[in-house]
């Protein structure tokens, strides 16, 4: 259930939550507990989705490379790349959004380097899930062993049932 903004609640709930006696009731700071939460859950969806995205083109993951030995300038990325200037722009815009470049301008060159703490935030978000799914392979492997064990052996000879309209 959503919760509403405090500018659509009916006047009795406000009068009811200004009242001195109400200032510490749980309604009042699960609402605000609530909102804190939901916001801070968000921001980080927000922040994956962006480095997934900029991990998705495989031109952004190979400037990330080249940025990986070092600090780099925008037309030092471009070269490998069989892009004009301003896409190489654009693409370390991307980077620069996500977070996972920072860019520092120093005259007519525009710096950039590789920000490894967005990139851990992703990897934590990968091992987290990498984590479970080996857990869930655990069990499954536990359990077919369990199954295999309990299991009859197959006999040797086999017998063939009838077909229909065969004589028996």
């Amino acid at each position: 259930m959503a919760t509403r903004e405090p500018a659509t609640w009916p006047k009795r709930w406000i009068h009811a939550l200004a009242h001195p006696r109400n200032q510490y009731s749980s309604i009042h700071l699960i609402i605000g507990a609530r909102r804190r939460i939901l916001k801070r859950m968000l921001q980080d969806v927000v922040d994956l989705d962006r480095i997934f995205h900029a991990l998705a083109d495989p031109g952004r993951r190979l400037m990330l490379e080249r940025l990986g030995q070092g600090p780099a300038s925008v037309s030092e990325l471009g070269r490998p790349l069989s892009m004009s200037l301003a896409a190489v722009v654009q693409h370390v815009q991307v980077l620069e959004a996500s977070g996972l470049v920072r860019t520092e301008k120093l005259g007519r060159t525009r710096t950039c380097t590789l920000n490894p703490a967005t990139l851990r935030s992703a990897e934590h978000w990968i091992s987290e899930r990498r984590t479970f799914v080996e857990r869930r392979l655990d069990r499954l492997g536990e359990y077919l062993a369990e199954t295999a064990e309990t299991a009859d052996p197959p006999s040797t000879t086999t017998t063939r049932s009838p077909a229909p309209g065969d004589p028996a």
